[in-house]
């Protein structure tokens, strides 16, 4: 009997650890979009050398960070400048290939530096959607890799996108897949009158593309937005006062539409023009934040009853200007990387936006919150583990564990680390 009980008890043991080190991670920004996940059993340091490196192994450019789900690992890459880019799967124990496709993407020729694909693969159900750097949304088999439907929102859909390539990710709500299409941004600034006029009759005449929601099944168009414009940042969904709202952020608006059929509910006009890179974040169910280069951070409320209600603005501060990493709300503070020509880690207090403190000590960083802890990889591939309070950032551990320009945001699958460089992958274990 006391042999039994052991061996049901280890059992359970393993079939936790297991559930642990493949909880999901299945979209851009993890399980909430907001790059925070709930994780009680990471070790609270590391050694001196770093956390243990389960494997590594090459995979090549690309900003796509990785998505997780039952131990499989999927992400997008391309071999330099070659014309195909890679859909791939991957053991997550292991790191080797389960399967990947091949698709054309072109890169400019003075676009040598950061050729893409930049866009984060999208999980649900049995489906893998992705988006190339050409602007073609793919549906697979997620076991398989067999291509399901294909939409080129550029041939099909009239789809712009600046030089960089397509950048958003998609999104899940009930059965549809919704993204944006990437309708390049109209320059005002240094045209002619006749020029601007031009522009702005375009786009009051445009028809609607800045949002689509697709069929997960079938890839059927259900419905456009308005053509409202769209950069390089990732939509939202919240529910706010009862009500779903799909948030979007563009370089002159913040939108919302309703994520049943894209009707506008409402849009904030900037002031300012200003390139948008991060993902607006949802907190407490009734605070707006969004970080720009530029403009800095913005913090907005949702009104308590109207839907159509546009958010009102609580603060404004240049003292957190995220530029391609997201800020990172915990507890009264938010947190982020600051500046386009600067190495900083800034705090701001939430109530007021006031800066409460500031760290010089890594370069330009993403970050992930588990629980009370900030999991921190700088682009010189330096990782760092650390606490905050509203005085102080305290660093528990820092070890360089990526040699080439790190900028992908880390995955965080149970206890297993995910990070890749624009040459690598590896896994590292934050385990006790």
């Amino acid at each position: 009997m006391r042999k039994m009980i052991a061996v049901t008890f280890l059992s359970a043991s393993l079939l936790a650890g297991n559930t642990l080190a493949f909880a999901q991670w299945p979209q851009w920004g993890g399980p909430n979009r907001d790059f925070t996940i709930e994780n009680t059993k990471l070790a609270n340091s590391w050694p001196e050398a770093g956390p243990k490196q389960l494997w590594q192994r090459d995979l090549g450019e690309g900003y796509s960070s990785i998505v997780a789900e039952d131990g499989v690992l999927y992400t997008m890459y391309r071999t330099g400048t070659s014309p195909d880019e890679f859909d791939i799967a991957l053991d997550a124990k292991t790191g080797k290939t389960i399967w990947e496709t091949k698709r054309t993407a072109p890169v400019p020729s003075d676009m040598t530096a950061h050729p893409g694909p930049h866009s984060t693969p999208l999980l649900v159900g049995g489906h893998l959607f992705s988006v190339g750097r050409n602007a073609v949304l793919r549906c697979y088999n997620k076991n398989n890799g067999t291509v399901i439907w294909e939409h080129d929102l550029t041939s099909e859909y009239g789809a712009k996108y600046s030089q960089w390539g397509y950048s958003p990710s998609p999104i899940a709500y009930r059965s549809a897949v919704i993204l944006p299409v990437a309708r390049r941004r109209p320059r005002f600034d240094g045209n002619s009158a006749e020029e601007n006029e031009r522009i702005a009759n375009q786009i009051d005449s445009a028809e609607g593309r800045t949002l689509m929601a697709f069929s997960q099944a079938d890839g059927k168009l259900i419905w456009k937005s308005e053509d409202i414009g769209m950069d390089h940042t990732s939509p939202i969904l919240a529910k706010i006062n009862g009500f779903d709202q799909l948030i979007a952020v563009e370089p002159e608006a913040m939108f919302a539409v309703d994520p049943v059929t894209g009707k506008t509910l409402w849009r904030h006009a900037f002031e300012k023009i200003d390139g948008v890179l991060v993902t607006p974040i949802i907190i407490n169910k009734e605070l707006l934040l969004i970080s720009t280069p530029e403009n800095g951070s913005s913090l907005f409320r949702f009104g308590k009853k109207d839907v159509n209600a546009v958010p009102t603005l609580v603060w404004q501060s240049r003292k957190l200007r995220a530029v391609f990493s997201n800020p990172i709300a915990i507890d009264n503070f938010v947190i982020g990387s600051t500046g386009r020509n600067t190495s900083m880690l800034a705090c701001l207090n939430l109530q007021t936006g006031k800066r409460l403190w500031a760290d010089r000590s890594m370069a330009k960083s993403t970050i992930i919150r588990a629980d009370d802890k900030l999991i921190m990889l700088d682009e010189d591939g330096q990782l760092a583990l650390a606490t905050v309070t509203g005085e102080r950032i305290t660093f528990h551990s820092k070890a360089t564990v990526a040699q080439g320009k790190a900028y992908t945001p880390p995955t965080l699958a149970g206890t297993t680390l995910y990070i890749r460089d624009r040459q690598s992958i590896q896994a590292l274990d934050l385990g006790t």
